[in-house]
């Protein structure tokens, strides 16, 4: 079978696809991304000690704020009322990574799996402002869409990808 990309037409245009048709059914999507840091600045986000303030707060607002303005940034995606998204960080304090899982829920007739990924992206990507005074050297990295769940594609929720494996 075939795979064809969802997003172009038959003459090889972009499109937005669709999606009238699709019966509405709960979605839900999980997503991940690390930010590796130097022990020192991991320490300091410990300790609440950065020159910026509570960085996952701050983190965890504009992960939030991102899953809601995904349609805004990525060009073919539907605009979705959005009913949930969680932003959970653990620290790995010994291999230095802040790693970040964000879950994306609505009742639509398409996905959420861009909504997720961008959470977890833009919550990196805050961290990574937040630090960067005391530490310049940090990664961001392991974006990665970990579950999906809801509409046709069900049976393949699970994604096959490891969650947190990089290292600075």
């Amino acid at each position: 079978m075939k795979k064809e990309f969802s997003h172009l037409d038959e003459e090889g245009k972009a499109r937005m696809v669709d999606v009238g048709g699709k019966p509405v059914t709960r979605r839900t999507a999980r997503s991940s991304a690390q930010v590796v840091m130097a022990p020192e600045t991991m320490q300091m986000l410990t300790e609440r000690a950065l020159p910026k303030g509570d960085v996952l707060a701050v983190a965890r607002v504009a992960g939030i704020m991102a899953a809601k303005k995904t349609a805004s940034l990525i060009p073919m995606c539907h605009p979705l009322a959005i009913e949930h998204v969680s932003i959970d960080f653990s620290l790995d304090k010994e291999a230095g990574a802040v790693n970040i899982l964000a879950v994306v829920q609505v009742s639509g007739k398409t996905g959420v799996e861009m909504e997720a990924l961008t959470a977890a992206a833009v919550a990196a990507l805050t961290v990574y402002d937040m630090c960067k005074a005391v530490d310049k050297g940090m990664v961001i990295g392991d974006i990665a869409l970990l579950e999906k769940r809801g509409g046709s594609s069900d049976r393949d929720a699970q994604v096959d990808k490891p969650f947190f494996q990089g290292k600075r």
